[in-house]
């Protein structure tokens, strides 16, 4: 099998890119909870800090279905609405400086602005964060990875339902997507600009 090239991290052009990170999967009182979820935060929430403290773009998805939300709704069976409380982003990560994005699909590009904000912002490699690994983290990468975007993914940066999804997820997407990373190589990185 052939070897994928080498990629070098380059902090000054990255951003970061922060899945869904939202009550409705961090809170044990959902039934959408993800206990691996609650290990994840303090490693996002030290990208978070150290990248905006280097000026460098951070944006927060917040799913969001529209009423019409077709085979979301039709395999979940149920909606995310902006006003149950829930669909908020975890306190945790309530900090200024961020960009917050309303996502209705797996995919973070579908229809938000992502890409051109991320192209005006200078950003040319992305580093990708939160929930679920097997579901928006991974279709995001991906969609990501089209756009041509270098995408590094941290595998103690995002989590999802079980063991078996999350290390499925990240034998494929680094087969041909990503590049696999831990938050401190990425945080170490941005901290020598």
């Amino acid at each position: 099998m052939r070897r994928p090239p080498a990629f070098e991290f380059d902090a000054q052009s990255a951003g970061l890119l922060v899945i869904d990170m939202q009550e409705y999967f961090l809170n044990p009182h959902s039934h959408a909870y993800i206990p691996s979820a609650r290990a994840i935060i303090e490693n996002v929430k030290g990208l978070i800090r150290i990248f905006l403290e280097k000026h460098l773009p951070v944006v927060l998805t917040r799913h969001i279905d529209h009423t019409d939300a077709g085979m979301m709704k039709r395999w979940w069976g149920e909606l995310i609405t902006a006003k149950e409380p829930m669909s908020k982003i975890i306190d945790e990560l309530k900090v200024s400086g961020v960009k917050v994005i309303k996502k209705s699909q797996y995919d973070a590009f579908f229809r938000t602005g992502l890409e051109d904000y991320l192209k005006r912002r200078g950003v040319l490699q992305l580093v990708i964060t939160g929930v679920l690994t097997h579901l928006c983290c991974d279709t995001t990468a991906r969609s990501a990875f089209m756009r041509g975007f270098t995408v590094f993914f941290p595998v103690d940066g995002t989590a999802t339902q079980n063991y078996q999804f999350h290390t499925a997820s990240l034998l494929a997407l680094t087969h041909g997507f990503v590049i696999p990373v831990l938050c401190g190589e990425i945080y170490e990185k941005v901290s020598f600009l």
